[in-house]
């Protein structure tokens, strides 16, 4: 019997490059040439990397389809545009063609919605820092003002007083629904009893008038039951609150409906884990439908329903094209790419891991790869892993959905922030908002006159600093 060698046990990793976590077999990587049949490579030519391109038709077919999986259950139904969410001007004018109202929550933002042609009756005011300057124009011009804390109660009082007029506001209120984690920090809450403590100094007053309930509960909900609970506190508070002949305008559901993006730290796909929007708009609706009943009983119609989605509405209708600028190896062996876009351009990718498609055709088999942004920032990752093909050096990625949050905090750091293009009619491509440049960046500062050029050039002169062994 031959006698066999020892040798030493070893552990070696296994890589397994066609498989994905979820198990399922993935042949080549997704690639995307065009966007709305415009071709990748022509929108970089005529515009420049990084770019933002936003779809025209699929953000009317998203408004058009929340609307009316809410409007098809309840009958008096208001959506309100979240600004905040993308408030360029291009993006809020089409979906306010589409019926939709604005709700702002800023000085900045009731502006802008003004400047669109937004009438002032047709804005959702929300937000914790009103100014005096701009309550006194939003009460003028008749603006659904949403109090957040009992000073701002206190000084649209005081302004309702001057103007010998009795002012109608809508009390934002927080409480726990039992299915999301609570958002106690905007509005007044129920379960201390800051809530009931308003209300009851509103109907006090002679200079303000209930008009409303609101709630937000949070942002990217993936349980529906929540907005049902939400829905039904608050209209078992309203059906208190009118208990002695009082009457609400409306009740505001806020906003907080998820898109099909890939949030951080969810096991499933977004295909598995987010529910349909019909399934939203079913939980609030029925539970506004049981809620408002007794209105009916007493033949009057029931208070409208608002909503202030913004995510779920434009977050698929935005990609962003960037572009390969370097390669490097990472410390533990992975390819790694350096892109014209980091954080600047993709903040949400510190919530996100935004599905990632190759402009080109694939070269070569998927690896675990890192994308870094250009900024000179650790943190400046845009995904920590994500399966793609060998990257060349000026090859484009399309990265999608970006369009929710992204442009409107897209920063001026190290980077010019990107141009903005809207795809519409057949192929059309419209500029929506240019690509900065030093003199945009530069136009707010002033420089004193003891720094101006001229001056610098009068200076004593800096001596030269001097080379070891020169």
């Amino acid at each position: 019997m031959t006698k066999m060698t020892w040798q030493a046990p070893r552990i070696e990793s296994m890589t397994l490059p066609s498989l994905n976590k979820f198990g399922r077999r993935r042949l080549a990587a997704d690639a995307q040439s065009a966007i709305d049949g415009v071709s990748v490579e022509t929108l970089v030519e005529r515009y420049g990397s990084p770019l933002y391109v936003t779809s025209e038709s699929r953000l009317r077919a998203n408004i058009r389809r929340i609307t009316q999986a809410f409007s098809s259950r309840y009958p008096k139904v208001i959506h309100g545009w979240s600004y905040k969410t993308n408030y360029n001007g291009a993006v809020c004018s089409i979906l306010h063609q589409e019926g939709s109202w604005a709700e702002v929550v800023s000085r900045f933002e009731y502006e802008k919605a003004r400047a669109l042609g937004v009438p002032g009756d047709r804005i959702v005011f929300n937000g914790p820092n009103k100014p005096r300057p701009i309550l006194e124009r939003a009460i003028a011009e008749g603006a659904l003002i949403h109090v957040d804390h009992a000073d701002e109660l206190a000084l649209i009082e005081a302004i309702a007083e001057e103007r010998r007029e009795r002012v109608p506001v809508t009390l934002r209120l927080n409480f726990k629904t039992g299915y999301s984690e609570p958002w106690s920090r905007f509005g007044f809450n129920l379960e201390s009893g800051a809530a009931r403590a308003a209300i009851k100094r509103v109907k006090g007053s002679r200079h303000l008038r209930l008009n409303g309930l609101h709630s937000h509960i949070g942002t990217f909900i993936l349980d529906p039951r929540a907005y049902a609970a939400a829905a039904s506190t608050l209209c078992m508070l309203a059906r208190e609150i009118e208990a002695d002949g009082t009457r609400l305008s409306y009740i505001d559901i806020g906003g907080g409906l998820p898109s099909n993006n890939a949030l951080q730290g969810i096991y499933l796909p977004p295909e598995q884990s987010t529910p349909d929007l019909d399934e939203y708009a079913e939980a609030i609706c029925r539970a506004f439908l049981d809620g408002t009943a007794y209105r009916l009983e007493n033949g009057e119609e029931r208070p409208a329903l608002v909503f202030e989605s913004g995510r779920a509405v434009i977050d698929d209708a935005q990609s962003l094209i960037t572009s390969v600028v370097g390669r490097k190896e990472t410390a533990d062996g992975r390819p790694a790419a350096i892109l014209d876009a980091g954080l600047n351009a993709l903040f949400t990718a510190l919530w996100y891991d935004h599905p990632v498609r190759l402009a080109s055709p694939a070269r070569g088999e998927l690896r675990d790869t890192v994308l870094y942004g250009p900024l000179c920032m650790n943190i400046d990752v845009l995904r920590h892993s994500v399966q793609l093909p060998p990257l060349a050096v000026g090859d484009r990625l399309v990265i999608a959905p970006v369009g929710a949050y992204n442009t409107t905090q897209s920063m001026q750091f190290i980077e010019y922030r990107p141009a903005v293009v809207l795809i519409h009619g057949d192929r059309e491509v419209s500029l929506i908002r240019a690509a900065e440049d030093l003199e945009v960046v530069c136009a707010q500062e002033r420089l004193p006159a003891h720094l101006a050029p001229a001056a610098r050039q009068t200076a004593a002169p800096v001596p030269a600093l001097r080379v070891a062994g020169g």
